[in-house]
């Protein structure tokens, strides 16, 4: 793979998913309904559904020469993904998630272990590798690499932050960030000092405090922006809903790759949560990840619309 299309900048993990009826209670027992392992983390998953897509896409991080870090690096291969700069660490231990999956209703409980691995450094983020992609993605891991991202300016790359909650950096990133990206949870963090405000102002405040444009996921309702001048969404369609692990990652990913093919914002978040939607008919965070096909027919489908007050609550 030559010149990507988007750089992804993030953690790679592994997933153990165990699927069960209900997830039971202290001191006690239930059945697990399946199982699989398979790679994860946010930045490892969007690459991988950005290649899926079509995209060309590198993904930079780093791994443990563990057999998680193996397994990490058999997946990125399979599904494509330019891994040159993910780096290996001496010793490193890679994380691993321990997930498990309601089977009626889709929902998850995740135990995950936290990433000890060495952080990047401006070392590991060279001009030219910025230089490389029309679009950088950061994962939310990579919140502290604020100050190493190129300044804004013709030659500047385009950068997606996932927003997962308050982190070191993160006024930093809310600053620089091109396209701020969080689910409507980060609003329940006191940092914002948002909660009690309905989401519509919750929204006009956030988006006040950042430079760029702000976009805000909220599951099954959609996707929240701003559009000629009023809050508008992209209602999610109503599809079987297996598993959501990853969708956040997925419609990160989407949203880059919609940036880097030069749609508009609407076309780019409905394409995003087309994505983000079908890749929640599979268990795991790739699985169901669809193709380019696919989720451009679907997105056609979806429907723009004011986001009136009795949906902002």
């Amino acid at each position: 793979m030559t010149t990507p299309d988007i750089l992804v900048i993030g953690r790679g993990c592994v997933d153990h998913i165990a699927v069960v009826d209900q997830f039971p209670p202290e001191n006690t027992k239930t059945a697990i309904r399946s199982h699989l392992m398979e790679g994860g983390g946010q930045g490892a998953t969007a690459a991988c559904c950005i290649r899926r897509l079509g995209g060309r896409v590198r993904l930079v991080g780093r791994l443990g020469d563990d057999a998680a870090g193996a397994f990490c690096r058999e997946r990125l291969a399979a599904f494509g993904v330019d891994h040159r700069t993910v780096q290996t660490v001496p010793d490193g231990r890679t994380p691993e998630a321990y997930i498990f999956i309601t089977r009626d209703s889709g929902r998850r409980t995740i135990f995950y272990q936290p990433n000890n691995l060495p952080r990047l450094t401006p070392a590991d983020l060279p001009p030219d590798l910025f230089r490389s992609a029309a679009v950088v993605l950061l994962d939310p891991e990579t919140t502290y690499l604020a100050p190493c991202l190129p300044p804004q300016g013709t030659r500047a790359p385009t950068i997606v932050y996932d927003a997962e909650r308050w982190r070191e950096g993160l006024e930093a990133i809310m600053a620089r960030a091109d396209y701020f990206i969080p689910s409507s949870e980060l609003f329940d963090d006191p940092h914002l000092d948002l909660v009690g405000l309905p989401f519509a102002a919750q929204f006009a405040r956030l988006a006040r405090r950042i430079e760029g444009n702000l976009v805000v996921t909220r599951g099954g309702r959609g996707a929240y922006f701003q559009h000629d001048g009023q809050l508008c969404r992209v209602p999610a369609p109503r599809l079987k809903v297996l598993d959501s692990i990853g969708a956040g990652d997925n419609f990160h990913a989407a949203f880059a790759l919609g940036l880097s093919r030069g749609y508009d914002l609407v076309r780019i978040v409905k394409f995003a949560v087309a994505v983000a939607s079908l890749s929640c008919r599979a268990h795991g965070g790739r699985a169901g990840v669809p193709t380019n096909t696919e989720a451009l027919d679907l997105a056609a489908t979806l429907r723009l619309e004011a986001a009136a007050a009795s949906q902002q609550g």
